[in-house]
């Protein structure tokens, strides 16, 4: 992928969306009207216990979702607080869909919330509520179209 197809190559290495972490999650977010969502299937090594996906990994996914929200919009901010509620448990192999949606903005101060929802029956597994202030533009403006 060239860096003029990446709508954010500044976080190439990120944790949850980025495609150059070998480690990460490598979740590919994208805008469909005013929500941005990703898709994710967790794998036996993001295991809590049980053949449940470690809480870590669905609170990741719901920030980054957030955070996405803003630097797909061309964008860079910071979680200032987050509060999340877990729904049920995720089995590791279910694929899940991430939504984020805008709640309220004041000024730099952008009030976010996300769900992730299970893709095979439509039940949300977690949502989260979040408060980002916005530190100023992304180092890459998203792509025409993006």
């Amino acid at each position: 992928m060239t860096d003029a197809a990446r709508p954010r190559s500044d976080a190439d290495r990120c944790f949850v969306c980025g495609p150059d972490n070998a480690q990460g999650l490598r979740v590919a977010f994208r805008m469909e009207g005013d929500r941005c969502r990703g898709r994710f299937t967790p794998a036996a090594h993001h295991n809590s216990f049980d053949g449940v996906t470690h809480g870590g990994i669905v609170f990741s996914l719901l920030d980054d979702a957030m955070g996405n929200w803003l630097f797909l919009q061309g964008e860079r901010g910071v979680t200032a607080k987050c509060e999340i509620r877990y729904r049920q448990s995720l089995p590791v192999g279910i694929e899940v869909e991430a939504e984020c949606a805008l709640r309220q903005r004041k000024g730099r101060l952008v009030m976010l919330g996300s769900r992730l929802t299970r893709v095979d029956d439509g039940s949300v597994v977690a949502e989260a509520e979040a408060s980002f202030m916005v530190v100023g533009a992304a180092a890459s403006p998203p792509a025409p179209g993006a």
